[in-house]
């Protein structure tokens, strides 16, 4: 038989047969990036709308700077991260080096930028008369927010899924501030390389099922639901 189905067919025996060191990678890396996204997502998307809405010296500046910061390698940000939280690093003294909350601080570094730029983009396409008018109509600022929220709700929530696909699928931070250690940092892409690595083909295929079935799933649920939003509007 062909070496790559063998492979193929292991990796799928190893999802179904509910693997326990498999699924613990799996949870592991779901854990870290959605709590990594929790965290980046409000303060992002009120400083796009910010940055969308309101006009002050140097916007084009701050703008500019964040879309520079989404192009910055993760490696460098897990460089970065790990020379401050080392036992030498000003916050070294936090012990948070090697573990779980380590990576969340990283991934929140990586998908902040992601997040702030689209999400700007996003109030920006929006008229900007609603926002006046909601203020005319007596709104306050919060109730107003919201508004502009709801008419730009496809493009925020392509914004989280862009978002969770840049921090669930990265490497480099993870791998530096993690130390891809087995049961507690080892997540899906930091796997993939460490079995690759050894050869061990089948596991690595397994996870590389997982992050594709995921991206497949977020992007059809991303789909449908704007589907079903265009035909209520029509």
């Amino acid at each position: 038989m062909d070496p790559l189905l063998v492979t193929c067919l292991d990796a799928i025996k190893l999802l179904v047969s509910g693997d326990e060191a498999l699924w613990n990678i799996i949870g592991v890396s779901c854990r870290v990036s959605l709590t990594a996204l929790s965290i980046a997502a409000l303060p992002a998307v009120l400083l796009g709308f910010l940055l969308a809405m309101v006009r002050f010296p140097g916007r084009w500046v701050v703008i500019t700077i964040f879309h520079a910061l989404m192009a910055v390698p993760t490696v460098v940000v897990g460089l970065s991260l790990y020379l401050m939280l080392s036992r030498s690093g000003p916050f070294g003294d936090l012990h948070l080096l090697f573990t779980q909350p380590a990576m969340v601080i990283g991934q929140v570094l990586l998908c902040f930028p992601v997040l702030v730029c689209m999400s700007h983009s996003a109030f920006q396409s929006l008229d900007k008369r609603a926002w006046e008018t909601a203020r005319t109509l007596g709104a306050s600022h919060g109730r107003s927010f919201i508004a502009l929220v709801r008419e730009a709700k496809f493009a925020l929530l392509a914004t989280l899924v862009v978002g969770f696909g840049r921090i669930i699928s990265e490497v480099g931070c993870s791998m530096m501030v993690g130390g891809n250690i087995m049961s507690y940092t080892r997540n899906i892409p930091t796997a993939i390389a460490l079995e690759t690595s050894k050869g061990e083909f089948a596991q690595g295929v397994a996870l590389g099922i997982v992050l594709l079935l995921l991206a497949l799933v977020l992007n059809f649920f991303l789909a449908s639901f704007r589907g079903r939003g265009q035909l209520v509007s029509s």
